[in-house]
């Protein structure tokens, strides 16, 4: 299984529109930072991937189970930090670290094993697992003409 997307910078400076299938929708940059604010930064697109797979995997568990579940939701943070102010890293890395903080919300009727077993289920999404195994990059081309 696989998504594919395109981007197309358009007329603005900074405006991408972004297409999977029929859908279409914009990303930008800031105002503050130059662009048009037309739509979400890259990194916010990047965090409402794993916001919204978070919630997802966890209302499919939950149907799945049939827990009953009310609501879920997610917010996720990315912060760039100096590898020299990184406490939880193992090595010593140079330069800056990309950071992801999460807080997910989970509304429902759960016992402490079901309250526990979320707490994992959360972390399993499958963006989360691919955002944290890391991602080989293949066949990347760079057409000028």
């Amino acid at each position: 299984m696989g998504s594919t997307i395109t981007a197309n910078l358009t007329g603005g400076k900074t405006t991408v529109e972004i297409r999977s299938g029929e859908r279409m929708w914009l990303a930008d940059e800031p105002i503050d930072a130059g662009g048009g604010g037309l739509g979400p930064d890259p990194y916010s697109l990047l965090l409402s991937a794993l916001a919204s797979c978070t919630c997802l995997t966890i209302e499919l568990y939950c149907r799945r189970k049939q827990w009953n579940l009310d609501s879920v939701s997610a917010r996720f943070t990315h912060e760039r930090i100096h590898a020299d102010d990184c406490d939880a890293c193992e090595d010593d890395a140079a330069g800056y670290i990309d950071t992801i903080r999460s807080q997910v919300f989970v509304e429902g009727s759960f016992d402490a094993d079901q309250s526990a077993r979320l707490q994992q289920v959360a972390r399993r999404c499958p963006v989360h697992k691919t955002l944290a195994q890391g991602v080989t990059f293949t066949s990347e081309q760079v057409v000028v003409g």
